[in-house]
């Protein structure tokens, strides 16, 4: 089990985010938006990946595919 010591970054909420190079964003910029919805759809695809694994593998295998592009486009939008 992972122990969080520290669960805060002492940044405070002034409406901003940081970005993987340390630039600050404002949480409501469409970057930031796009992270969660690229999260969002990961996420779905998980899920429906559960139900398909073993009675469809081909269509497993194509969500797979698409699970790997979407942490590719996280990557790139971080």
């Amino acid at each position: 089990m992972v122990k969080l010591n520290k669960i805060y970054t002492r940044t405070g909420d002034d409406g901003t985010t940081g970005l993987g190079t340390g630039e600050r964003r404002l949480k409501s910029d469409l970057r930031i938006d796009a992270y969660g919805t690229v999260d969002e759809a990961n996420a779905c695809i998980g899920m429906a990946r559960i139900h398909t694994v073993d009675s469809h593998p081909s269509i497993d295998a194509m969500l797979s595919r698409i699970q790997n592009d979407l942490f590719d486009l996280g990557a790139d939008l971080a």
